[in-house]
């Protein structure tokens, strides 16, 4: 129904009180003026919603003082797409991210060139791809997705990790903490060996370097340190003259990945400054050499060594260190739109309406399984045969306490919208806007072939 009521240009908007009074049924209704840029509240939806946009269009919404900011920043994102001319993979106005289109769909064969222990539970891997043509590099901070098998009557396993070095155009470097009973972690460190080809999708992200002159922090913990090492490489090679910070934290010497890689990035950039914390240092843990300091990163700490409240703030690494850092940033008085974060992980539920929702690991749906190809969860690592009792995959991923974002519920607002690795579907009823590569998870439904999703 709310498909159907915008695409017929009735939206049924609610009004705004300007000012307190007494409203019933009977009322008089009158219309005092008319907007300065002659558009219907019908039209300016559409804008928003539908396809068919102009970028004249969009400058006249604009000048409307009457629009919220939230609008108005839509359509902002919206107008610079447009005169960049780049198409991006959801829609502009109802989508914070400003990920590009993937290269190339689904996946492609890379050989392992190298494998190298960076720190206790650490292993970096050089992938090249094996037909040896060259790609585009990659955005500082982005991920890509492996495809693995284990055993050969195994079903396939996908993980998303950050690639960690120099964005380049002829090799992938991902580094991999083994976890305990992680199946796919322990696989890459104990099985592969170098020279056996793995399934590469290609990069995806929008947690990225944004372009400017202001400083920049990179703040991180454990292996969260990978997206924004890859930044730190993008800044020394290009000898970037803005202040810039490595903010580490580690448990001790032992779980410090790329400590001298680090620190040589470091002082290649003139106005590059590090800082690294041990919240439990070993004995032969030397304070100057190894860290800096002992104890956990903070907003207080960083205040104390001077960093600048308005640089950009890139933060990366657990659940409880991302909260616990934007809250403090927050109090600062760091302006909202300069923190931007990366989960290990995936994101939190977005679900109006619902209080006390579940909060169990992920898990196949009750009941029988489905006969339907496999629908894959990557970042929350879950692959299960799609079943036709379920009417969407956003209801499929419910069923499975899959982390979700959802608004509208039939293909309108974007807010389900997931990242797209290998597959298709087919759709009842057909998105407002579709888009190239992303799918609505609340109108998708038949998954043909295999599906694998990335922005549960």
């Amino acid at each position: 129904m709310p498909a159907l009521l915008v695409q017929h240009h009735k939206p049924g908007f609610y009004f705004r009180v300007l000012e307190e009074g007494e409203v019933q049924s009977g009322d008089a209704i009158m219309k005092v003026s008319d907007g300065p840029a002659g558009l219907t509240v019908a039209q300016t939806d559409a804008l928003l919603y539908l396809p068919g946009h102009s970028g004249d269009q969009l400058q006249r919404a604009l000048t409307i003082p009457a629009l919220r900011e939230g609008w108005k920043g839509s359509f902002r994102a919206m107008l610079q797409e447009e005169e960049q001319g780049v198409r991006k993979s959801g829609n502009a106005g109802l989508s914070s991210s400003s990920e590009p289109p993937p290269e190339w769909p689904g996946f492609r064969r890379f050989r392992v060139a190298r494998m190298t222990r960076e720190s206790r539970s650490v292993m970096s891997l050089v992938l090249e791809p094996e037909d040896g043509l060259p790609f585009s590099p990659a955005l500082p901070g982005q991920f890509i997705v492996l495809r693995m098998r284990p055993t050969p009557d195994s079903p396939a396993i996908m993980r998303n990790y950050s690639l960690s070095d120099r964005p380049g155009s002829d090799h992938y470097r991902v580094s991999v903490k083994q976890e305990v009973n992680g199946a796919a972690s322990t696989y890459l460190h104990t099985q592969v060996k170098q020279g056996d080809v793995l399934e590469v999708s290609a990069p995806r992200g929008s947690f990225t370097l944004l372009p400017g002159s202001g400083p920049v922090v990179l703040l991180s913990a454990g292996v969260g340190a990978t997206p924004v090492l890859a930044m730190l490489h993008a800044l020394a090679a290009h000898s970037s003259s803005r202040q810039v910070w490595w903010l580490y934290g580690a448990k001790d010497g032992r779980d410090h990945p790329f400590h001298q890689e680090a620190r040589a990035l470091i002082q290649g950039l003139r106005r590059g400054q590090a800082h690294v914390r041990y919240s439990r240092p070993r004995a032969e843990d030397q304070i100057g050499a190894d860290f800096d300091a002992p104890g956990h990163l903070s907003s207080v700490v960083l205040q104390e060594l001077g960093v600048a409240l308005e640089a950009d703030f890139y933060l990366c690494g657990p659940t409880s260190f991302l909260r616990d850092l934007t809250a403090g940033l927050n109090a600062w008085g760091v302006d909202g739109a300069k923190i931007h974060t990366e989960i290990l992980g995936p994101a939190e539920s977005i679900t109006p309406g619902v209080v006390n929702a579940s909060a169990a690991q992920p898990h196949p749906p009750a009941g029988p399984a489905g006969e339907g190809p496999q629908v894959s969860f990557a970042r929350s690592d879950l692959a299960v045969p799609w079943s036709a009792k379920f009417a969407s995959l956003l209801e499929l991923a419910e069923a499975c306490d899959v982390t979700v974002r959802w608004s509208c519920r039939t293909g309108v607002c974007h807010t389900c919208e997931s990242g797209l690795v290998s597959g298709s579907v087919s759709y009842q009823p057909e998105p407002l806007r579709r888009q190239p590569t992303a799918i609505c998870s609340s109108a998708a439904r038949n998954p043909e072939k295999r599906l694998s999703l990335t922005s549960d």
